[in-house]
């Protein structure tokens, strides 16, 4: 059996794939901060990555896939990576990198797509397109690159933000000239678990096969959760419509495990 270690598994998404992937494989989690839950759970292992080097607990569970989902200090963050990076070449393991549409945040005009160039003008972008960089030079069975769009779903903290504000009474900020695709956590887990299952190699795209303005976007989600006259913020950063989408062209998942702009919409008010 597979021996699965989620970094970053008491956060939004590292949380939901524990949930998808604990019943098929041998799934353990990092944790950070102190939750009773997870220290009870023999599967959950605390690590601070200021603070301690990652390689201990690896050599401890001898994970045969990690899966990053962390959040934190990019710093730390980097070290971590470098840390694993040089695990996986001598042992038998890969890594699947959670990282972000932001890695194009430069690029305007056009959606990106698998191998496209990277190139960021964002601190967050630039810091995903590092350890990204350090996995391209993996040989290709090392590695899967897992680049999201803005993940929304029941509970997630996009949606919750959402609505924080309408409980407030303030306004909601949107770009009417920015075009995105998105996607949902439970269609994310899904397509994370098929690509271990399927042993995939390379990079993959995992938003909406769809693209949608963001301010249409955020209106539809308000809708299918049932506000009204709400107020909205517009913010314009351009004359023209700017793009920051990734979509497929050379990785393309099942009909089954695609999805649409109004399915992510739909799914914010799933149980």
């Amino acid at each position: 059996m597979k021996r699965i270690l989620i970094l970053g598994a008491s956060g939004f998404i590292g949380n939901a794939l524990y949930k998808e992937l604990c019943s098929f494989f041998d799934t353990h989690g990092t944790y950070h901060t102190p939750n009773r839950a997870f220290e009870e759970n023999h599967q959950f292992h605390h690590f601070d990555m200021e603070t301690e080097n990652i390689e201990i607990l690896l050599q401890n569970l001898k994970p045969t896939i990690i899966i990053s989902a962390v959040r934190g200090n990019f710093d730390a963050q980097i070290i971590t990576h470098f840390e694993i990076i040089n695990y996986i070449l001598t042992h038998k393991c890969k890594l699947l990198f959670i990282s972000s549409a932001n890695v194009f945040d430069a690029f305007t005009n056009y959606p990106s797509y698998e191998y496209d160039k990277t190139l960021s003008q964002s601190i967050y972008g630039r810091f995903k397109i590092k350890i990204e960089n350090a996995l391209l030079r993996l040989p290709n069975d090392k590695y899967n690159i897992l680049r999201l769009p803005m993940v929304f779903g029941h509970n997630s903290p996009r949606l919750n933000q959402i609505k924080n504000l309408i409980d407030l009474d303030e306004a909601i900020e949107v770009f009417p000239n920015v075009v995105i695709n998105v996607t949902e956590i439970e269609k994310v887990t899904q397509q994370i678990h098929y690509i271990i299952n399927r042993k995939k190699q390379g990079v993959f795209h995992l938003g909406s096969s769809d693209l949608v303005h963001q301010k249409d976007f955020i209106e539809e989600v308000c809708e299918v959760l049932g506000y009204k006259n709400l107020v909205f913020k517009n913010i314009y950063d351009s004359n023209f419509d700017r793009f920051l989408a990734v979509l497929p062209k050379e990785n393309i998942l099942p009909k089954n495990l695609q999805v649409s702009v109004q399915q992510v919409a739909k799914a914010s008010i799933k149980n």
